[in-house]
């Protein structure tokens, strides 16, 4: 097994891959010798039929398409490769040879491959007087109108929209003349542009070095053939490029469609195959926010998933319909049982359409408001604790890639940039408004933003902490108005650390934040002495070098790991401590 593949035989994966659509969907079959996934009720059905394919690499499409509603058989070939006519000719005896005059509408993508071999099985069949369609679709404007010439645009995810509304149609009971209509318009209207981080790896092939390095490519096809060309920016600047080579009618040689205010939009934001779900999702709000503030168009329908891939690719496409029939709504909001359609949600949900509006994010102010009503004795020098809180706080932000290196090794590595997170929204907090001299407000307002601010274990467990440092503190003051003592500090800190242990097991010796928090607490109530109580902070994270972990994620990690560097945890606060004696 390679670290590339965990198979380097690419014709027994596609194989493999072909049957899997038949266990997560009972309703197929699959003809192994003809690389065939087919209903397997294809030949009975009344309905128009619709047969697509192509070569293998792009899943779901096109054997996940296969299901009542969408297609009703999809030809593989090998991996980015057209299937034969051969293959493809059975395909369609097996589905129209009993029904001749029922119609059997073929749609393929824009690929010299897929065009000669469908297109061949096509003649054969009507010469065979089976009534049968072919029908391209070339939805891609990376490469414009001169580059494409005569061979023209190719075909990518907007085909996918294409068969669904096909596919929907002819469950309905349509004519074929009808369906065929409907889908040569539905694919006369789409439009697609993709970009990549990289090109994709064949199993079986020769690895060779990715020559993009930290270059995007923009309208790089589904086989890695090269595209616009290649730029260095950020996600907003790669998807307005992209949305301008969609919808500038200035560009004449890539404006294909035509899209204004009034007009309805259907979006496909499509993963590659290698995008995780989450940054998928930044790229949607990315696509949605910019369609609305540069072309004021909201889509009626957006569908953000994963439909025809390029194998991994490190990439995704925008897709834009055009919705010059108000039936391509309904048919892509019609049911489909495809195992490779993710169906989009209810159509009742549109009818209000998308809220592009934007929730003021909730000041720091507001969140601690009900606090301001609050009067308490325990006052505190509002100039000296903000110098200190920056420094600790500067100090600890300067750490995060030390702390985060720390936590790759030991956890999952997020320790550092949580920690980071929430000192920089404390940092903005006390930035933004003076601070107060109520020391247990001040508290209780650092709490709130470390609540709102920071998640993860660590989040939790400092948002405990620091909650409770607050009751505590205000336990400790008296009824007369007093200035915090290092004595009040330490019953305080106290009583926190007696808080946190009702919600964590953690004790010293157990390798976390409080192997350096418990020394702190317990010398500065000893010697009410901030240099000694971060001394023995400090002393407490070194101790956890090499010490065998029992709780947290750590317990998971082998002891070539924990043996080099101390607890994460441990060590951000002490970077914090340390900077209260800056």
């Amino acid at each position: 097994m390679s670290a590339k593949h965990f198979s380097n035989d690419a014709a027994a994966v596609v194989v493999a891959a072909l049957r899997a659509t038949t266990y997560t969907n009972p309703s197929l079959v699959f003809d192994a010798a003809q690389k065939t996934v087919l209903l397997r009720d294809a030949a009975s059905q009344p309905a128009v039929a619709l047969i697509s394919g192509g070569g293998s690499g792009h899943e779901p499409s096109f054997a996940g398409l296969v299901g009542k509603g969408f297609l009703t058989a999809a030809v593989a070939g090998s991996v980015f490769a057209s299937p034969s006519a051969e293959q493809v000719s059975r395909a369609i005896r097996r589905v129209g040879s009993a029904q001749p005059e029922r119609g059997i509408l073929v749609i393929v993508m824009n690929y010299t491959g897929d065009m000669l071999h469908f297109g061949m099985a096509v003649e054969k069949a009507r010469a065979e007087g089976i009534k049968t369609e072919l029908l391209v679709v070339g939805d891609d404007v990376g490469v414009g109108r001169a580059r494409g010439g005569r061979i023209g645009r190719r075909g990518l995810a907007g085909t996918v929209l294409v068969q669904k509304i096909a596919g929907a149609l002819a469950a309905s009971g349509a004519p074929f003349e009808q369906v065929y209509h409907i889908a040569h318009l539905a694919s006369q209207n789409v439009a697609t542009v993709g970009a990549s981080l990289s090109h994709v790896h064949v199993p079986g092939r020769e690895l060779v070095p990715d020559e993009l390095g930290d270059e995007i490519e923009i309208g790089m096809g589904i086989h890695n053939e090269e595209g616009f060309g290649r730029v260095k920016t950020d996600l907003s600047g790669l998807v307005s490029t992209m949305l301008e080579q969609l919808l500038d009618q200035t560009d004449k040689d890539r404006a294909y469609i035509n899209v204004q205010p009034p007009d309805g939009l259907v979006v496909l934001v499509n993963n590659l195959g290698g995008v995780s779900a989450l940054e998928l999702g930044a790229i949607t709000t990315e696509v949605v926010d910019q369609l609305d503030a540069t072309y004021s168009v909201r889509p009626v329908r957006l569908l953000s998933g994963t439909y025809m891939t390029s194998l991994n690719g490190l990439g995704f496409s925008i897709t834009l319909l055009k919705v010059v029939d108000k039936s391509f709504v309904e048919l892509l909001d019609a049911p489909a049982d495809a195992a490779g359609w993710s169906p989009p949600v209810r159509a009742t949900n549109w009818q209000r359409g998308i809220d592009t509006s934007r929730a003021s994010e909730e000041d720091s102010k507001a969140v601690v408001e009900r606090d301001k009503q609050v009067s308490r004795n325990l006052t505190i020098n509002p100039e000296l604790a903000k110098q200190k809180l920056n420094a600790a706080l500067t100090n600890l932000v300067s750490s995060e890639a030390q702390i985060t290196k720390y936590d790759t090794l030991v956890g999952d590595g997020d320790c550092g940039l949580c920690l980071k997170t929430g000192a920089q929204a404390v940092l903005k907090h006390i930035s933004s408004a003076p601070v107060t001299s109520d020391t247990v407000r001040l508290v209780r307002e650092i709490a709130q933003v470390v609540e709102a601010s920071m998640d993860g274990t660590s989040g939790a467990l400092y948002a405990i902490f620091i909650n409770a440092l607050a009751s505590g503190l205000q336990s400790s003051s008296s009824e007369t108005q007093q200035e915090i003592t290092p004595q009040i500090w330490a019953a305080g800190l106290l009583a926190a650390l007696t808080s946190l242990a009702k919600y964590t097991p953690a004790q010293p010796g157990d390798r976390t934040v409080v192997d350096a928090l418990a020394p702190f607490v317990a010398t500065l109530a000893q010697t009410l002495d901030l240099r000694s109580a971060v001394e023995a902070a400090q002393k407490g994270c070194d101790s956890t070098k090499g010490m065998e972990a029992s709780l947290g994620r750590s317990i998971y990690v082998s002891a070539d790991g924990w043996n080099s560097c101390p607890d994460p945890g441990a060590y951000g606060l002490v970077k914090f401590l340390d900077g209260l004696l800056l």
